[in-house]
């Protein structure tokens, strides 16, 4: 049987640690739990988690900052549980590169749902492999992993299924629309924009003359899978 997935949850409200701590450890999960910023540091030094839950607002450096600067050397998936919810404080949540965004108050079977979903999008070694590959690039469709040169590129839960979308459609232009519907309705409007402007910029040598993710003007976004022969 496989182990259980160790979370790391990490929170300055101590009651709500503990909460968290208690509710996941009886949804199956092992949970390890930090105050801030430091402490998680420190544990993420010495164990391998498979998924941090953060708050944003905490005394020091804030969720956001944590994640944006460890996203410099682990890819560890990561879930925001935060006050902070509307849509701006959402997007900076994702370009911190954060997989998933919840307000509180929350709806506890929903934040397991999420966490489930998040630890399903991980890549699985027995996975079947269809791949698509672009310039440097392979994308495992089946597992959602990424490669560049050979090496694994973290992308976050929305830029996978972006990317997924787009590689199952390669040389195709995929509108607005037609990506909601394909998300199931995961992403949309802006959402989608933001999210295809952070996986630009894991593409492209220059995110302002893309040569794999393509703007089609007036349409969509193609992904490119041929010869290079320019840029739009």
């Amino acid at each position: 049987m496989d182990a259980p997935a160790h979370i790391l949850v990490i929170d300055d409200d101590d009651r709500l640690r503990d909460l968290l701590r208690r509710f996941l450890s009886e949804s199956g999960f092992r949970v390890s739990d930090a105050a801030n910023a430091k402490q998680a540091r420190h544990l993420l030094d010495h164990i391998a988690f498979d998924l941090l839950v953060i708050d944003v607002m905490m005394p020091g450096q804030n969720g956001v900052e944590f994640l944006a600067e460890i996203r410099t050397q682990n890819n560890v998936p990561a879930l925001f549980l935060t006050a902070l919810a509307e849509t701006e404080n959402r997007i900076d949540g994702l370009e911190a590169g954060a997989d998933d965004y919840i307000g509180k108050p929350f709806e506890p079977r929903e934040l397991i749902l999420r966490i489930k979903r998040i630890l399903a999008r991980q890549p699985q070694q027995d996975s079947d492999k269809s791949v698509i590959s672009f310039g440097d690039f392979t994308f495992e469709i089946e597992t959602g992993r990424l490669l560049s040169s050979g090496l694994p590129l973290h992308i976050t839960t929305a830029e996978r299924d972006l990317l997924t979308a787009f590689a199952s459609n390669p040389n195709e232009t995929l509108s607005r629309e037609a990506l909601h519907d394909t998300l199931e309705g995961r992403m949309e409007g802006r959402s989608i924009d933001v999210a295809i402007a952070r996986l630009r910029r894991k593409l492209e040598a220059d995110p302002k003359k893309p040569l794999y993710l393509l703007t089609i003007r007036g349409a969509g976004w193609s992904l490119r899978t041929g010869p290079v022969q320019g840029s739009a």
